[in-house]
């Protein structure tokens, strides 16, 4: 009875043993603290600071860290993290990857990171010159020009600017058999300064007479005030313009005799039906009716 009543005691003894050498060992180990990356320093309990002076310099990144949780555990910005440890890229951060979480420099010997910033070049997109100046035209010219000196010698080949010096007719020219090119009775007569020619009336769709022999250096609309035009050239010298036609019958190119019918009359730029018809001397104007037959 008395062994059997022993077995509880030693039971009790051996128990009472073994709590006290596991409270004895758990407190031999301090407790570990709980890490969050996203917890501000304020909040996290014994989170080092890197402060000047302060001997952490680096964070050993582990399973689930971010460098926004990094920067508020250790009280710096992102911005800083991604300079001092040259990031390329701040949301790929690999566990066992060293972040400094201390600026360069704030330790003995070592050196000062400078920031550099990173030239953004444009780049052009497909299609466009590489060049900084403007991109040339590919199209044709639109609309009519004004009239001037410069833009009626612009139709013409191997034009050129005019002379200053007024043009006097030769006696061979005066001499030379030219045509009316028209029929009609005359509006409005030479002016060098406001008329370059002779304007002679019409009805719509009468026919329009080349001058003289020659060939067409020109027959389009593209010079303002003159409408549909025809320029006729003859020799080294002269010129013919037969302007405001309804419908041009000859195209650049064409050689075409004395009376030949190069366009109909009509009313192209003009007010009026009426054909405009100039007498140009080394591309100078000059009075159509000294060198037209009289009536």
């Amino acid at each position: 009875m008395k062994i059997q009543n022993g077995w509880p005691a030693v039971g009790r003894v051996v128990g009472i043993s073994l709590l006290l050498v596991l409270v004895a060992g758990c407190a031999s180990k301090p407790p570990v603290p709980v890490r969050h990356g996203t917890v501000p320093p304020g909040d996290s309990a014994g989170a080092p600071s890197a402060q000047p002076g302060s001997q952490v310099r680096e964070h050993v990144v582990q399973p689930g860290d971010t460098l926004l949780g990094i920067g508020r555990t250790y009280g710096q910005s992102v911005n800083d993290l991604v300079v001092w440890n040259n990031l390329a890229n701040p949301n790929q951060i690999v566990p066992g990857q060293r972040i400094r979480v201390q600026a360069p420099g704030m330790g003995a010997g070592e050196p000062v990171a400078i920031a550099k910033p990173i030239d953004v070049v444009p780049v052009a997109p497909i299609g466009t010159p590489a060049t900084a100046e403007a991109p040339l035209k590919q199209g044709p010219k639109g609309g009519k020009q004004p009239y001037s000196d410069q833009a009626w010698a612009a139709v013409q080949p191997g034009g050129g600017i005019p002379p200053l010096a007024p043009v006097v007719p030769d006696a061979a020219a005066k001499d030379s058999n030219w045509l009316w090119p028209a029929s009609g009775t005359i509006l409005a007569g030479f002016n060098d300064s406001s008329n370059k020619g002779i304007d002679i009336a019409g009805s719509p769709g009468d026919p329009v007479l080349a001058s003289a022999a020659g060939k067409v250096v020109y027959s389009g609309s593209g010079l303002r005030g003159y409408g549909k035009l025809v320029i006729i050239k003859h020799d080294e010298n002269y010129l013919t313009a037969y302007a405001h036609n309804r419908e041009l019958l000859v195209k650049e190119g064409d050689d075409v005799n004395r009376g030949q019918k190069i366009a109909e009359l009509g009313s192209t730029d003009a007010d009026r039906p009426k054909l405009h018809f100039e007498i140009r001397k080394q591309g100078r104007p000059v009075d159509p009716m000294t060198y037209l037959p009289p009536r």
